[in-house]
Order: C-alpha cells, then sequence, then structure tokens
C-alpha cells in the first residue's frame, strides 16, 4: 500500500532537484550553467535593465550579486548576452547565438514539462500550482523580513 506523501520542502526539493538534473542534463552540449538559463529565459524577452535583471535573479535563486554579475559577465564573454549602449539605464539583450541558445533551453524544457506532467489532471497541477506558489509567497516573505 502506498502512501500519499505531505507537501513538505522534502517532496518540494525533491522534485526540484530531479527536474533540474534533466534540465541540465539536456541542456549540458550547450556550454551553459544553471544559473544562466534564468537569465536567458528572461533576457529572451527583450532588452532588460542590469539592475531589473540582477534583481530578479537575486530574488529567484537567492543568490547574491556578485554570483548574478558573475553569471551575466559569462553570458556576455560568451557572446550570448551583449550590453544595449542607447538606453538611459545599462540595459543586456540577447545576441543572435543567445537567441538561438535559449531557443534550444525552451525546447528542452518543453519537452521535459511535457514527459513529466503528461497524465497529471488538470485539476491536480492546478492545486499543486496554486499551493507553490503560497509557499514561495510565504518564503520570500519570511527572507525579507528576517535581516541576513
Amino acid at each position: 500500500m502506498s502512501t500519499v506523501p505531505t507537501l513538505n520542502g522534502q517532496v518540494i526539493g525533491h522534485a526540484h532537484y530531479a527536474t533540474r538534473a534533466l534540465l541540465e542534463r539536456a541542456t549540458a552540449p550547450l556550454g551553459v550553467e544553471f544559473n544562466q538559463l534564468l537569465a536567458l529565459n528572461v533576457l529572451a524577452n527583450g532588452a532588460v535593465e542590469r539592475a531589473h535583471l540582477t534583481h530578479r535573479i537575486t530574488s529567484t535563486l537567492k543568490v547574491d550579486e556578485q554570483e548574478v554579475q558573475r553569471v551575466l559577465a559569462t553570458l556576455v564573454d560568451a557572446n550570448l548576452a551583449q550590453a544595449d549602449h542607447d538606453a538611459d539605464a545599462p540595459r543586456l539583450r540577447l545576441t543572435d547565438a543567445g537567441h538561438a541558445v535559449q531557443a534550444r533551453i525552451a525546447a528542452a524544457v518543453a519537452n521535459i514539462s511535457a514527459r513529466l506532467y503528461a497524465d497529471i489532471p488538470t485539476d491536480e497541477a492546478s492545486a499543486a500550482a496554486r499551493a507553490l506558489t503560497v509557499v514561495t509567497q510565504r518564503a520570500n516573505a519570511e527572507l525579507a523580513a528576517t535581516p541576513t
């Protein structure tokens, strides 16, 4: 008889790390690290102010600004992103090579998601998404309220 798991950080973490391992395996031939994937995905929607991009990545991945600046520098060095000097605030945008890599990442994510979520009923997936959104909001609120 199987038992229904309790929704907790361990269950959520197992799902995250297993999915992340599949994504990293699928994108390894592209030569990009996990933290770069998020930046490339954000930049896929167009040029972004560097400060906004930095905040987005620090708040999502819970890494410090120095790590984000390292990640952004590696994207520029690899010719996947470039600075846009025409704007009032420093912005980054994808290069043609960056768009090509990001498109391959998006395809890998879509493929993995299709396999992993294929037979989960819509109402169950929606309930899980709602619950995880609440957990994320609560954790972020506690992080914001607690000095480091």
